[in-house]
């Protein structure tokens, strides 16, 4: 059975991987400036499977506010176009047949702050997962307890250190939202 120790570092390892699956969360929700990351969520039905975009084709950042997308398969085309129009960036997609170019405009104060809730909803979902995460560990900790393997001390601090590892790792989380917004609202 596991011990006390193994039980907390099953804990960090599982919040450290939601924090670091926020933050790339976060990098898909677009800002003034172009990446390639913001395609990262766009999946497109490619021979009746569901492909995220980066296996379909190239993905180019040839200027500031431009991306430049181009299949590997030309007959896709029209799919993706379709996938990143009815995508919740708010992109509006040109092609010349063989390449889509994605301008970015500079975000208006509606898409903005549309796009701050975008993000406080995914920092909210990292945070789930590090509660969830604290649920576990916790109610893992109540087993060794009633098994008798650990005594009611020992299983009170580290109670005591998931719970502190919970509110450091949620702490990060709103760090993170609070640059994410920043940058959003950025003008």
């Amino acid at each position: 059975m596991a011990t006390v120790d193994e039980l907390v570092r099953d804990a960090v390892r599982r919040m450290d991987s939601s924090i670091e699956h926020t933050r790339t969360e976060f990098n898909t929700v677009r800002t003034g400036r172009a990446s390639a990351a913001l395609l990262d969520r766009i999946t497109i039905e490619y021979y009746g499977q569901e492909t995220p975009l980066k296996q379909l084709a190239t993905i180019n950042v040839p200027e500031p506010r431009m991306l430049t997308i181009q299949p590997f398969d030309p007959s896709s085309i029209k799919s993706i176009e379709k996938a990143i129009q009815e995508s919740d960036l708010g992109l509006t997609p040109s092609n010349d047949g063989k390449l889509i170019r994605l301008p970015m405009p500079q975000p208006n104060e509606e898409r903005r702050k549309e796009l701050v809730k975008v993000v406080r909803k995914l920092g909210e979902e990292g945070k789930v997962a590090i509660r969830n995460v604290r649920r576990d560990a916790m109610h893992h900790l109540q087993e060794l307890s009633k098994k008798g393997e650990v005594g009611d001390d020992d299983e009170r601090r580290a109670e005591e250190r998931v719970q502190k590892l919970t509110d450091d790792h949620t702490k990060s989380i709103d760090e993170l939202l609070k640059h994410k917004e920043a940058e959003i609202m950025e003008v």
